[in-house]
């Protein structure tokens, strides 16, 4: 059985704070949590938007947060972050692509998928060609196990206004790839700052908290010039992997009001 962990979007700062929400304090009461009570965990992954503003520093100052995990911490790319600064400062897997950072992890039951879906200069995400016909390749060649895939940007709709204009591009031809295959178990998505699961063409799916601020539900209606964080606590994900059988646990780690001076 694997037991990994999950989180996602700390927007992480070296100073300052973002509408009152500290993300230094609220990432090292993640990190404190996950030490206490999930230290036998396999890994944690982190599901991208490592950055507010991808600035060297936060890059440099966020490395050492995450090496006071004492799980391993495997990074992913979102649409804040900035590849070349991320493999400078946080360590990439070996079976990272080249010019994206996107890769797998290898287990004898299972292979986990973290795909890069950062499209330059966007909120919303991209998988280009060359990107899917790595994870066609990698899902024809590890064909014989469940495959898990974790990606930034959804490939749907969740019903979240704001975020569903910024969600994954062209996502027929990402789903045409992964229903080429039958390998593929569940979706594990970040972006969206909210907890949501459902199925898409038959495939489990589900998005994760920030480790940072909470975006609103969808009503009352909101957009990004009315954008006010939800007063909501933070959570991470705790992911138990047996067979084909997925348990996740969605885990607040501190009460709404810790970090904030809002």
């Amino acid at each position: 059985m694997r037991k990994i962990i999950w989180m996602s979007d700390p927007h992480f700062q070296h100073s300052g704070t973002y509408k009152g929400h500290d993300p230094r304090v609220l990432l090292e009461r993640a990190i404190e949590h996950v030490n206490t009570h999930h230290a036998d965990a396999d890994f944690a992954i982190l599901s991208g938007d490592l950055m507010g503003d991808e600035l060297e520093q936060d890059y440099a100052d966020l490395a050492l947060y995450l090496s006071k995990s004492k799980v391993p911490i495997h990074s992913m790319m979102g649409n804040h972050d900035d590849r070349a600064l991320l493999r400078i400062h946080l360590s990439v897997p070996t079976s990272a692509m080249g010019d994206f950072v996107q890769y797998t992890i290898e287990g004898a039951d299972e292979t986990i998928i973290c795909l890069d879906t950062n499209k330059e200069n966007a909120l919303s995400g991209a998988m280009c060609q060359t990107r899917l016909n790595w994870l066609s390749d990698t899902l024809a060649r590890t064909a014989d196990k469940p495959a898990y895939i974790f990606m930034h940007h959804p490939p749907l709709a969740l019903h979240l206004p704001p975020f569903d204009d910024s969600n994954l591009e062209d996502s027929d031809a990402f789903f045409d790839v992964i229903s080429a295959h039958n390998n593929v178990k569940h979706l594990f998505m970040g972006h969206v700052h909210r907890a949501t699961t459902g199925t898409i063409k038959g495939i489990p799916f589900a998005s994760m908290n920030a480790l940072s601020f909470q975006s609103p539900p969808p009503r009352p209606k909101w957009d990004w010039d009315s954008f006010n964080p939800a007063r909501e606590a933070p959570q991470y994900g705790v992911l138990h992997i047996q067979a084909d059988c997925v348990v996740l646990q969605y885990t607040q780690f501190c009460e709404f009001g810790v970090g904030y001076t809002g």
